[in-house]
């Protein structure tokens, strides 16, 4: 970055693609989804040993939240786990809580994409330079 002004490189600019991956999402005509080499990362996640463990898996899973329904609700036997001074047990409601984390993260819904017959306007903040 150049002073405070913050730069992008065109090396790293796509121009009227049809798809793209942008900020961890797959945005195309069809909608907002989540970026299949992130989730493969997820599905992959061995359960839990350690809270540092945990952490780490809830903080994975939480970048997607939004395509997740009660995400707080199906997280909190893992969360428990967080709270100080509780001894570290993952049992059966923690595995069914992280299992059904994953299996909901691989078959995540696309977001809707907005009416592209209507008008809208994308903002960005960035400064081109070369």
């Amino acid at each position: 970055m150049q002073g405070d002004k913050p730069s992008i490189k065109l090396g790293k600019c796509h121009f009227m693609v049809d798809e793209g991956i942008v900020l961890g999402h797959k945005i195309s005509s069809k909608g907002m989804e989540v970026d299949r080499a992130k989730i493969e990362v997820i599905s992959k996640f061995p359960p839990p040993t350690t809270v540092k463990g945990i952490r780490s898996f809830l903080g994975h899973a939480g970048f997607y939240r939004r395509y997740i329904e009660d995400f707080s609700k199906n997280t909190k036997p893992l969360c428990s786990l967080l709270e100080q001074g509780r001894q570290f047990e993952f049992n059966e409601d923690c595995t069914k809580a992280f299992n059904l984390l994953k299996q909901k993260l691989v078959y995540a819904p696309i977001v809707e994409p907005p009416d592209w017959t209507l008008p809208f306007e994308l903002m960005c903040d960035a400064v081109i330079t070369q």
